[in-house]
């Protein structure tokens, strides 16, 4: 079923509003760029507040009153990367440039930790198309919970306020809430919203949905998907199905398969990429509620792991709270 915006959709959605309501900074925010007061890096910095303590915070105190390198500094350096949710790995990687540098001043260390940091985030781009597909068909993948219906819904109001034409698909067929939500963020976004009735065949939801926007000229379709427990075969056999009956209406697509993780899950959020991208070949990440966390490393790990570029994070609730992500811009931030 193909929803549009009419007096009679404005009055389901109004109702289904009372029942699954955004928060009150959603409502007021605009669907427009960065430009409040102090700027998206003010808020950006803000938010990562409790992984800053931990890791800028943590650095300062490791070097306070010390004259030089040791073993023992070099332990408890060691030992906060790894407390940041950094990772073994990573922070292996990282302690070995340290000691090969042979760097004696905190300053100069620091300096170097950024670069290295920031080397990990900022790989190097792909050329970009030629052309850009159009329908650009965004499968959103991920596990309950993680702010996947509610990233959906931001990239849409920011896709619509850049002039684009949105259609949504309400893929997730196996919970109502998640379909109301949807259908609240198509009203925001002056998007059309495809769904079928509860427990439909999500893969026909996904078909119905790019038919639809190819034959009315949409700009961008954004999939909502199912989430329970990545441990389930059978989750990933349907996301496969969707991915599969996709590409028989359009034969590249989906042109990205977006990847939402949660980053106070710390390292379990690593290990879902991993499940996810063996499973679906994962093209780009989302990090969300890195504002609620002190171990925002994760996203450290996460580049240094699996090499697949992250391509937003959120760190609040209102809509701009969602940007594209900016390595420099995070590195600074850090520290």
């Amino acid at each position: 079923m193909i929803f549009r915006k009419s007096k009679k959709n404005e009055s389901e959605t109004a109702k289904s509003s009372r029942q699954v309501s955004a928060s009150p900074d959603e409502e007021k925010q605009p669907a427009n760029g960065p430009n409040e007061s102090g700027g998206y890096f003010r808020r950006l910095k803000d938010q990562l507040s409790k992984t800053r303590k931990t890791f800028s915070g943590g650095f300062d105190r490791i070097f306070a009153g010390k004259k030089g390198v040791d073993d023992d500094l070099l332990e408890e350096l060691e030992e906060l990367l790894i407390k940041t949710d950094i990772g073994v790995q990573t922070a292996l990687t990282l302690m070995q440039k340290i000691s090969s540098s042979k760097l004696t001043d905190a300053d100069q260390i620091k300096s170097l930790l950024k670069d290295e940091i920031l080397s990990i985030l900022q790989p190097p781009q792909p050329a970009p198309p030629e052309t850009v597909p159009s329908p650009r068909v965004i499968m959103v993948v991920g596990v309950n919970g993680t702010g996947k219906t509610t990233t959906i819904g931001k990239l849409a109001a920011k896709a619509d306020a850049s002039g684009k034409k949105v259609l949504i698909a309400a893929a997730d067929t196996f919970r109502a809430a998640a379909i109301e939500q949807l259908m609240i963020w198509a009203e925001r976004a002056n998007a059309d919203i495809v769904k079928h009735k509860e427990m439909a065949d999500p893969a026909a939801v996904a078909f119905d949905a790019v038919e639809a926007a190819s034959a009315r000229g949409a700009d961008m379709v954004l999939i909502d998907t199912a989430g329970r427990l990545h441990t389930k075969v059978n989750l990933m056999e349907e996301l496969k199905k969707i991915k599969r009956t996709i590409s028989r209406k359009i034969p590249d697509a989906p042109h990205e398969v977006l990847l939402i993780l949660d980053a106070t899950t710390g390292q379990n959020a690593l290990s879902q990429a991993q499940l996810f991208n063996d499973a679906l070949g994962i093209t780009a990440l989302a990090l969300t509620k890195l504002d609620g966390t002190a171990k925002g490393g994760i996203v450290i790990s996460i580049c240094n792991t699996l090499k697949i570029p992250l391509k937003y994070i959120g760190i609040g609730e209102k809509i701009d709270d969602l940007q594209e992500f900016d390595a420099s811009q995070f590195v600074d931030a850090l520290f």
